[in-house]
């Protein structure tokens, strides 16, 4: 997966959700914890999860087609879209949907050593991954906190992954406390009130990651710093003068077009202005590297002030 796409954060949380998930399944198995059966289902849709945004990964490198000229690069919003939409959601519904009927018809939870065992290990799983996944986002993430980064980050996959994993850690408390008190009280209603607190998280992280990944999807433009750094390696103040306007796109994580209307000195030849032009890109590839389409359209400096 190309720079800043957290492949080892995914495998950490990958590995860590799936061994997980089997261990929830076995507690629920001897238990009858409802909070269990949802972390289970969580912990298998968190894998889920990291399987699709790898799919996404591998599906973006596809090298361009006459059908897609641009390439796949937003393949990648595409499967984390899916990851927020239908994994998230269907996890989320479950989770309030089986709170709902524990709350409804309680009962007494048996074998309480393995829920609170399983628990206790994932909750261990869970801090491994998540250090991997603040490891991997603090050297993308730059002076950014870590709500900006959330939000503005063009690779969607440490965001996910960010999100998930402390859904997991906080999802794994509410559990516990949920089966400690049903333990401490012998009433199994607050395992079912444990179990909605987890579905009721996880709808929410699905609306933060639903709307971020949209966004990307719709198309998002390069930031006001990187904007700024393109208009001032495009103009040398010589053969280009000035920028008239200009526009850009992420067409993938690592892919940025740019699109430019540039003043150049009226009196240049044909063979100048194309070397003004390549001159620019060069210094524009240079300033933001990211910047791997670029097409730069002249005009003379006098039309210029009349565009």
């Amino acid at each position: 997966m190309a720079a800043g796409g957290g492949t080892k954060a995914i495998l950490a949380a990958l590995c860590a959700n799936l061994s997980i998930a089997v261990a929830k399944f076995v507690a629920w198995a001897f238990s009858g914890s409802s909070s269990m059966l949802a972390e289970a289902v969580h912990s298998l849709a968190d894998s889920g999860n990291q399987a699709l945004l790898l799919l996404g990964g591998k599906r973006a490198k596809r090298a361009a087609t006459k059908e897609h000229p641009f390439g796949y690069g937003r393949e990648r919003y595409v499967y984390a879209f899916l990851v927020s939409i239908v994994l998230f959601t269907v996890g989320g519904l479950f989770a309030v949907y089986e709170g709902y009927h524990k709350i409804e018809d309680p009962h007494e939870i048996d074998h309480w050593y393995w829920p609170v065992g399983v628990l206790v290990f994932a909750i261990i799983a869970e801090i491994f991954s998540f250090r991997t996944a603040i490891k991997e986002s603090n050297e993308v993430r730059g002076s950014q906190g870590w709500w900006q980064f959330i939000r503005r980050a063009k690779a969607p996959e440490l965001p996910v992954v960010l999100l998930e994993d402390l859904g997991a850690l906080v999802g794994l408390v509410l559990a516990l406390c949920g089966v400690g008190v049903a333990l401490a009280t012998g009433d199994g209603v607050w395992d079912g009130i444990g179990t909605v607190s987890i579905g009721v998280l996880l709808l929410i992280i699905a609306v933060i990651l639903a709307i971020e990944t949209k966004s990307l999807l719709l198309g998002e433009g390069a930031s006001d710093a990187d904007v700024a750094a393109i208009t001032t390696a495009l103009v040398d103040g010589d053969a280009v003068t000035q920028v008239i306007h200009l526009k850009t796109l992420y067409l993938g994580p690592d892919e940025l077009l740019v699109a430019a209307k540039i003043a150049v000195q009226h009196d240049d030849t044909a063979g100048e202005v194309a070397r003004a032009i390549d001159a620019a890109e060069s210094r524009v590839r240079e300033a933001v590297p990211v910047a791997r389409m670029i097409y730069l359209e002249p005009d003379i400096a006098r039309a210029a002030a009349d565009t």
